[in-house]
């Protein structure tokens, strides 16, 4: 025996029965929220983008830095030059200790060295002597301590006795604040009527001493010249 169940049709459900999809649902809505909801997926991208341009801008707009000195072309020429000058400078007292004085004068800045032409110095130590120096032509560091003078050089320094002490070559190399004065050239020092003549010179005058190189000639007075 056998039975059928015959069950009454079921209505057709549609797939799409539920949650519509998202571009259905933007169909739907007004323009003015569709607008909002594409400007809120697309403002970060939008915000990186004007982020970009501004940085771009200012990179490219921002003032250049200044070469360094180091990055400069080291200057040959001198910056500044003074014709007819004087120089001095004081001491704590207030008491002249230096004055430099020259036909002119040039400032190189790549050495910071000074070149004069006819100079002449005069420099007083803390007890009052007095030392000269004059040549053609001097290269003098910035503060005047240390002055190589070049042709016809002349140096004259006084001593404890009173009797100066003068040093001509034509290359003298003198150190102001020390007392010191250098050459390698031929050199002549009177001191009174003592005359001494030499292949090189040292002479310190704090350490009271003076070296002599090369072959040397003396002439003392009333006497026949020596070796």
């Amino acid at each position: 025996m056998s039975a059928e169940l015959h069950l009454p049709d079921l209505p057709e459900v549609p797939l799409s029965l539920g949650l519509a999809p998202a571009a259905a649902r933007r169909a739907n809505m007004p323009w003015s929220l569709r607008l909002r909801d594409a400007l809120s997926s697309y403002l970060p991208l939008l915000l990186m983008l004007v982020l970009a341009l501004a940085t771009w801008w200012l990179v490219k707009n921002s003032p250049k830095v200044p070469p360094t000195a180091a990055d400069s072309a080291v200057r040959t020429e001198p910056d500044y030059t003074m014709s007819g000058f004087a120089i001095e400078r004081f001491d704590a007292r207030g008491l002249l200790k230096l004055r430099i004085e020259g036909a002119q004068m040039r400032h190189f800045p790549a050495t910071d060295r000074i070149e004069i032409e006819a100079v002449k110095v005069r420099a007083i130590a803390p007890d009052g002597r007095v030392t000269l120096a004059s040549a053609r032509r001097a290269l003098s560091n910035a503060d005047g301590s240390e002055v190589q003078l070049l042709g016809g050089a002349e140096v004259t320094s006084e001593r404890a006795s009173g009797a100066p002490l003068v040093m001509r070559s034509e290359y003298l190399h003198a150190f102001l604040v020390t007392e010191r004065v250098l050459t390698t050239a031929p050199v002549s020092v009177q001191w009174g009527a003592t005359q001494l003549r030499a292949a090189s010179l040292e002479y310190d005058h704090a350490a009271g001493r003076m070296e002599l190189g090369g072959p040397q000639r003396m002439t003392l007075p009333g006497k026949a010249a020596r070796r």
